[in-house]
């Protein structure tokens, strides 16, 4: 019986955790993207070549491309929008020709995740990623001062944010907007006024535009990647909630379900993410991996624990709001249908997502959300977890 393939990701040569590190922790798979070619362009074979011959070198292989981004302009469907499509299929081509069958991406407009802390400190002194609501709030009204957020918050969450803003001293503010910032892809210095400048290039797409454009992207690039033998993996929305009035449109089991239809191809497949998609209460986990377990290409897994005010942190892998253990039964289960059928992506990569900095992560710098032992932690749990359910599905 085959175990998930145990993927962990590296952020290349500048991650502050060396390939030789992740040997021991039981990966056999990386996770990892071109981070130096800016958006829109193709990725290279000789550059896919040589980060996976340092990956190869460090006994390990190149699992799963996480992520090539998506171009804004295919999101809002203006300027070089189509030759950025283009590129993006010639991309998985030369992916396919070096033997990388997975791609993760996402589609949410502008950001590619949101916090307000990146080192909440926890009761045993161990720190976490924190989406806080009313600190969220306090920088869209009083710091980015976006037209129309006051009709996003209710005129009680309104005053706790203004009050939770004159809090603030100068070095909190700066930590607020670089933290909130920090969020968005490219390489480019954000300012706050640029940010502006951007959410006013979305003020004519809402919800339809958003997911018209993403179902015109599938049509396209789905053909190649069934072609090239790519499976590709959409991340949800972090959080699974409008932000910035910007639309949200895979944040649920319903939008999950309409771009899965969009396309009817297991090469249009999921990013099973249990952090993003549990940030909501309403998201189901294990009824949508029975349901949407068919579709799914790749796992992230980690918990959150939510607040009633849509506020929420992240929790330990095996603690929080999300099911883990019925999350991974279910899972199992869905890999043994596949196994049964011959499939031949019945071994679905699994990485185990986020982590609190912890012990020696403490004192060295990592990519939030990305420490050494806090994945480590995570993983060993999630294997054990893994471990034990097979062995007691086996035994009946």
């Amino acid at each position: 019986m085959m175990h998930f393939e145990q993927t962990w990701r590296w952020f290349g040569s500048y991650d502050t955790i060396p390939l030789s590190d992740i040997k021991q922790t039981g990966a056999t798979g990386i996770v990892t993207a071109l981070h130096h070619i800016p958006h829109g362009e193709v990725w290279p074979v000789d550059e896919i070549k040589e980060r996976q011959k340092i990956i190869e070198e460090a006994g390990l292989q190149w699992s799963v491309v996480e992520s090539i981004p998506v171009h804004e302009d295919i999101k809002k469907q203006t300027g070089n929008f189509q030759t950025y499509i283009e590129n993006y299929k010639q991309s998985i081509r030369n992916l396919s020709q070096c033997g990388i069958h997975t791609v993760c991406y996402n589609f949410m407009p502008l950001t590619d995740w949101t916090r307000t802390d990146l080192n909440h400190r926890l009761d045993d002194g161990s720190t976490a990623l924190r989406f806080d609501k009313t600190a969220f709030a306090a920088f869209e009204l009083f710091i980015l001062e976006r037209e129309g957020a006051e009709q996003d918050y209710s005129p009680d969450q309104q005053e706790k944010s203004k009050a939770y803003y004159e809090s603030l001293d100068t070095e909190a503010v700066s930590m607020l907007i670089d933290t909130v910032l920090l969020g968005l892809p490219g390489d480019e210095e954000m300012t706050i006024e640029k940010f502006r400048q951007r959410l006013r290039e979305y003020e004519d797409i809402g919800e339809q535009e958003l997911r018209s454009h993403l179902n015109h992207f599938l049509k396209e690039i789905i053909p190649v990647a069934e072609e090239e033998n790519v499976r590709m993996a959409i991340h949800p929305d972090d959080p699974p909630f409008s932000l910035f009035g910007l639309p949200r449109i895979v944040s649920t089991e319903s939008d999950a379900l309409q771009l899965l239809h969009a396309v009817d191809s297991p090469y249009n497949g999921l990013t099973f993410c249990t952090g993003s998609y549990g940030a909501r209460a309403d998201n189901d986990l294990p009824g949508m991996v029975e349901r949407l377990g068919n579709r799914i290409n790749f796992i992230h897994l980690r918990s959150v624990k939510r607040d009633g005010d849509g506020s929420f942190q992240e929790a330990r892998h095996l603690e929080g709001d999300a099911d883990m253990y019925n999350v991974m039964l279910t899972l199992i289960k869905e890999q043994e249908r596949r196994e049964a059928e011959g499939r031949e992506d019945l071994t679905i990569p699994m990485r185990p997502d986020h982590g609190h900095r912890l012990l020696d992560d403490l004192k060295r710098e990592s990519y939030p959300g990305y420490s050494g032992l806090g994945r480590l932690r995570g993983l060993a749990e999630l294997r054990g977890l893994e471990m034990g359910i097979r062995k007691t599905l086996r035994a009946f």
